[in-house]
């Protein structure tokens, strides 16, 4: 697989990991506070090892900060690049409010051609 993340601001690691609906989960479980990786990974039906693979993506993708202490992991969200993302995709609202907007004028038009047929 060839990776072109050349750009540290770039959304396309984050874009990346939150791709898969696994790692999604970890984040909207982590968006309410720091946990124990332990305790986060107890969620999932898949074995720890498993599970920390989905956690270093996560890391490697800057939305996820592991603290070791001791035997202790614990993991806290970092949301900066999913601010990111956020206003990468923001960009394209425009675009779409305007499509949208020609589609419900589109249809409401056929609805008067069909209401008037009809009388």
């Amino acid at each position: 697989m060839v990776h072109y993340f050349t750009n540290a601001r770039s959304p396309d690691r984050a874009l990346a990991a939150i791709a898969d609906p696994t790692r999604r989960a970890i984040v909207d479980r982590l968006a309410r506070g720091p946990a124990r990786i332990s305790d986060v990974a107890a969620d999932f039906p898949m074995t720890l090892t498993g599970f920390c693979k989905h956690v270093r993506v996560l890391e490697r993708a800057g939305l996820v900060r592991r603290k070791r202490r001791g035997r202790e992991n614990t993991l806290r969200l970092q949301p900066e690049p999913l601010r990111d993302v956020a206003e990468w995709v923001l960009q394209y609202r425009e675009f779409w409010t305007e499509r949208l907007g020609r589609l419900e004028q589109f249809f409401a038009a056929r609805r008067a051609e069909t209401k008037s047929k009809g009388e």
